[in-house]
């Protein structure tokens, strides 16, 4: 008999974390065990240097419901998330750290909470056990930020520990550092978002791969975002407004070239009006830029109205679910 389809799949990535993936692995089966629902576990290895990959080999040999993704070297925790989604089966996708800091023993709230109509589902980590000064301090003025900035307001941006619907998450794009603004990205297609309290655990083994050191990267990403989320369908708009103070610029200099040579009756003014000449070129060129922009997203791949009209049958189909049940 073939095995079932999975309704769930787990995906975590580990790098070096030898000495927590046996145990993250029987706690996610004791978690998801007793549910009662087919579900997988896609471990992805981002280029670990110890014995990670060997036990995470000797795990999927003995259990067929995991799924091992192997990086030649190591390339961030997004990369790794982004194949762990890729090689996933499951029509819900649960995400989370493999140094067991995250609960396994919180995943059958999320899929509770999905069964009610939510497209994603996000964790909380109300009561955080990190260092207050290089963690919780730069992690909470981060999600105030991220908050304002994409208008999706969540606490814990930063935890790795959600829920989603493998028909939205696999329509969005991931790279640098952005597996922390998913919601953001899928803020475009307007789909239901929930956040629960989650237990956080101390790192038993190991020490923390990330710092300060990602702050500016952090900062970069969300510029990213927020352009994407309120201008990616409307490039031309984006380019056309930061053109506007260059060709009020250049207009002006140009202007006061000409009326003073005509004032004084001399010459123009070769560096007022060489500026006035280059800020209307930069003027000209990101409005050009706007229109490359808007033949790229009219002839690419990606469709903000198509991803919106997918989580809307998404909707659809739960409503008409729950019609039935009641």
């Amino acid at each position: 008999m073939p095995d079932p389809v999975p309704k769930v799949s787990v995906i975590v990535p580990f790098y070096n974390e030898q000495d927590s993936i046996g145990p993250l692995y029987e706690a996610i089966v004791s978690a998801l065990a007793p549910v009662g629902i087919p579900f997988e576990m896609v471990f992805v290895d981002d280029g670990s240097r110890d014995e990670t990959l060997a036990r995470a080999n000797v795990i999927a040999r003995s259990d067929p419901r995991v799924k091992l993704v192997k990086f030649r070297r190591n390339s961030g925790q997004t990369a790794a998330m982004a194949a762990g989604i890729e090689f996933a089966s499951g029509e819900i996708l649960v995400t989370m750290d493999g140094d067991l800091q995250n609960d396994p023993a919180d995943i059958p709230m999320f899929l509770e909470t999905m069964d009610s109509g939510y497209d994603i589902v996000v964790g909380w980590r109300h009561q955080r056990q990190d260092k207050l000064v290089s963690r919780k301090i730069p992690s909470r003025i981060a999600n105030w930020l991220i908050g304002k900035v994409t208008r999706v307001p969540i606490k814990d941006n930063g935890c790795s520990l959600k829920a989603y619907r493998a028909s939205v998450i696999k329509h969005i794009p991931l790279y640098s550092e952005m597996h922390r603004f998913i919601p953001a990205m899928a803020s475009m297609a307007a789909p239901r978002i929930a956040e629960v309290k989650v237990r956080h655990h101390a790192r038993r083994f190991g020490k923390s791969k990330y710092g300060l050191s990602r702050v500016y990267k952090v900062l970069l990403d969300l510029l990213v975002i927020k352009t994407l989320a309120s201008f990616a369908a409307r490039p031309l708009l984006w380019f056309g407004l930061l053109a506007v103070p260059l060709l009020l610029g250049g207009t002006g200099l140009i202007a006061s070239a000409l009326l003073g040579a005509a004032l004084r009756g001399g010459s123009i003014s070769l560096p007022i009006a060489g500026c006035g000449v280059i800020f209307l070129a930069a003027a000209f060129m990101m409005v050009c830029s706007g229109a490359l922009g808007e033949l790229v997203y009219n002839l690419g791949d990606m469709r903000d109205h198509e991803f919106a009209r997918l989580t809307q049958r998404l909707r659809m189909r739960t409503a008409y679910v729950e019609t039935k049940t009641q």
